[in-house]
């Protein structure tokens, strides 16, 4: 079936991570960036040249698409997600991808910043990669993997499906999503317009991996109000709360309930952002657990920590504020789980070894789980990702490829 199909994942793939689309945790924006649609755009003429009539982009930077029905049976309406932008952990400007071809296991060393040297000691899964042709960045900014390899593998699919209408399978459809890496991925989106009833997204990292469960999160802020006066003046007076902010710092754990010190299924609380005067100051955490009722143990605790602090300061007070970001979609996916086998027969199909996996974080999924379209997150290749030495394999991503093509026909198969 793939024998003379030119895959054409990488090729896009290497357009597209040279259009800056990182998104910004401070806007209130809707995209948080306005750049995330040039993408957007040029995806939309793609996908119109391929034959998909009725792609368009919105104002919220959405990407909507369907792929028409080979068959006569009625069968489930699936969706393939991905998102378009790239973390603000790591610059996204200016991105120079280059194709090292035939790896043969040497340290790669990236020429605008050659401290940055890829090495399989440090990243083991290349050993899967002997012979294959890895993409990397130049050194100075992240690749961009995460998660275009998904946005360009899902448009291969697309372009593979309008070629070979022989091959039977449902109405598809293809949504990309801006926002994703600042958590409002399905801010905006339009679920009457989407109308799909079981979804996909690709944005996961090992060849074969399916994960069909995410932490649980939540996001607190603590203001804390300290008691301001002039500094020439100030003893007895002034107490800083930025000092205090200090404090409620310096007595979290170090050698627990953070990310730095917890794997598998061990959930932390992480503190993002400090920002104020001697006055105000605020701190953002992130808390997660895989577990909701973890989530409240972690509050409670956190919350106690800090009372214990201002318990030394009685004229001074703070506010606690939680805000819920997404939940586990394992509790939606248990009800629904031919969604799950059917990836998993896909993967096998394709000739990989399945991994189930479970994300230590959320993925848009995560969300569009809980509005109502079950949706586990199937592997899309990239690795080492919001760094300078993310990387992923041409390989890889066609495998990708074949896994939608395999996925789709399952469910017409079972309809």
């Amino acid at each position: 079936m793939f024998d003379r199909y030119p895959f054409t994942a990488s090729e896009r793939f290497l357009r597209y991570v040279q259009i800056d689309t990182q998104s910004d945790p401070q806007s209130s924006a809707s995209p948080t960036t306005e750049k995330q649609k040039d993408l957007g755009r040029l995806l939309v003429e793609e996908l119109q040249q391929i034959g998909i009539a009725d792609a368009h982009l919105d104002a919220w930077g959405y990407v909507y698409g369907t792929i028409p029905s080979t068959t006569d049976k009625k069968v489930p309406v699936i969706c393939f997600c991905a998102h378009v932008d790239t973390a603000p952990d790591c610059s996204g400007t200016g991105v120079k991808p280059l194709l090292h071809k035939n790896y043969q296991g040497q340290d790669i060393v990236l020429p605008d910043d050659t401290s940055q040297v890829l090495r399989m000691s440090e990243y083991p899964y290349l050993k899967t990669q002997i012979g294959n042709d890895i993409i990397t960045a130049s050194g100075t900014t992240l690749l961009g993997s995460d998660d275009k390899a998904g946005v360009a593998e899902i448009m291969d699919l697309a372009n593979f499906l309008i070629l070979n209408k022989h091959i039977k399978h449902g109405e598809i459809k293809i949504l990309f999503t801006p926002d994703e890496e600042v958590g409002k991925g399905t801010a905006k989106l339009d679920m009457k317009k989407l109308a799909a009833d079981f979804g996909y997204t690709l944005d996961s990292g090992d060849a074969g991996a399916l994960e069909d469960e995410t932490f649980s999160a939540d996001a607190v802020q603590v203001i804390i109000h300290g008691v301001i006066s002039h500094p020439g003046y100030a003893k007895g007076k002034l107490v800083n709360a930025l000092k205090i902010a200090g404090e409620i710092l310096a007595a979290l754990p170090k050698d627990r309930l953070s990310p730095e010190s917890t794997d598998g299924k061990r959930g932390f609380i992480h503190p993002v952002r400090v920002e104020g005067i001697a006055e105000k100051c605020t701190i953002d955490f992130i808390v997660r657990d895989f577990e909701t009722d973890g989530l409240v143990k972690k509050e409670d605790y956190l919350k106690t920590q800090i009372e214990e602090r201002m318990r030394t300061y009685p004229k001074t007070s703070f506010e606690f504020h939680v805000k819920e970001q997404y939940r586990n979609m394992k509790e939606i996916l248990d009800l629904h789980p031919h969604v799950v086998d059917y990836a998993k027969e896909a993967i096998k199909r394709t000739g990989l070894t399945l991994k189930m996996e479970s994300i230590r974080g959320g993925t848009d999924g995560s969300r569009l789980s809980f509005m109502g379209l079950p949706c586990p997150n199937l592997f899309a290749g990239e690795q080492g990702i919001h760094s300078k030495l993310e990387h992923i394999s041409v390989q890889d991503m066609n495998k990708a490829v074949e896994m939608m093509v395999h996925l789709v026909q399952i469910w017409e198969e079972r309809s």
